[in-house]
């Protein structure tokens, strides 16, 4: 998958790694998604997968009309 970013983090949420990395809250749900998580709180040290910030596909987690 081109563009996809590797980083650990110790502890917090997808909501703050998706406006860090992604430059929007509303896209933890991208994050989720590419690494099978269902919860948005990171408990401990993980390794997580960003997808790219430019992806065309990405709605910020509001389902199209």
């Amino acid at each position: 998958m081109s563009g996809v970013r590797i980083i650990t983090v110790a502890g917090g949420n997808l909501f703050q790694i998706a406006a860090r990395y992604l430059g929007d809250a509303t896209q933890w749900n991208r994050i989720a998604a590419l690494n099978g998580l269902w919860d948005f709180q990171i408990t401990g040290t993980v390794t997580l997968k960003i997808p790219p910030a430019n992806d065309a596909a990405a709605n910020g987690g509001i389902l199209g009309q």
